[in-house]
């Protein structure tokens, strides 16, 4: 079990005086993964009373049988929980749902612990102890950023000379016939879209899309860029950069 900060110490009925504007999240339901009895307790009357409707587990196979039973909107998971701990719970719900914002809570704050969450799929990562204040901004800007990914509008981009529809995996070229393209190459692509002119980190595309770092997922991931480049090659402006031993991003010269 987490060490916890001594805010899970304030009663549940002193966090939710403390709260106001309620109504700002209604509808959104979340669930909460927490092994601490009374930080989980805290943790629900906060999110209650900020308009959440908030699902309570108390270890990591409860949190997988109510998110089987309910729709969620996002889930908060403990790392260190019973049964099945928060990394497990992630990467069983990446298999469900690749789309759902995943923030892990934990007293871990070594570096390797939080490339794992990320690697296992976590959105955010927030480190005991905090403020209920930090968990909610995090909150929100997480699934805010995940409505906004995969928003239907967000699905069509215009790329230099090209428009990309990844809901129809086509790359059309000016007035050509649309190029099809494979799942992989959508996914690689509109990743590419999402973050243009950013650097995407190497790892953290594998992990992405291919759910995999392993040497033969990097192999397979080159060989997809190489084939993204080469129909991309009819507008000289649109590249998609290598930073060696980094990542990529996809770019456009301006004249």
């Amino acid at each position: 079990m987490e060490q916890c900060h001594q805010r899970r110490l304030y009663r549940a009925d002193q966090v939710v005086s403390r709260t106001k504007n309620v109504n700002m999240n209604l509808g959104i339901k979340l669930l909460v993964a927490e092994d601490d009895t009374n930080l989980g307790t805290i943790l629900k009357a906060y999110l209650t009373q900020k308009g959440f409707t908030v699902f309570l587990a108390s270890d990591g196979q409860q949190a997988l049988d109510i998110y089987k039973d309910s729709s969620m909107d996002a889930c908060i998971l403990d790392v260190m929980m019973p049964v099945k701990d928060g990394f497990t719970v992630a990467k069983e719900l990446r298999r469900i749902d690749k789309n759902i914002p995943i923030l892990f809570l934990t007293a871990k704050s070594l570096e390797a612990d939080k490339l794992k969450g990320f690697e296992v799929g976590a959105d955010d990562y927030i480190t005991k102890p905090f403020s209920m204040e930090e968990l909610l901004a995090r909150i929100n800007a997480t699934i805010r950023r995940s409505f906004d990914e995969n928003k239907p509008e967000n699905n069509q981009f215009n790329i230099g000379k090209f428009k990309f529809d990844y809901n129809y995996q086509t790359l059309t070229f000016e007035n050509e016939e649309p190029q099809r393209l494979t799942s992989k190459e959508s996914e690689l692509l509109r990743l590419f879209c999402i973050n243009f002119n950013q650097l995407i980190d190497r790892s953290s595309t594998l992990q992405k899309i291919w759910k995999d770092d392993s040497y033969f997922a990097a192999r397979s991931m080159d060989v997809y860029i190489t084939k993204l480049r080469k129909y991309l090659k009819a507008d000289p402006s649109v590249q998609i950069v290598n930073v060696h031993g980094v990542g990529f991003k996809l770019t456009q010269k301006v004249d």
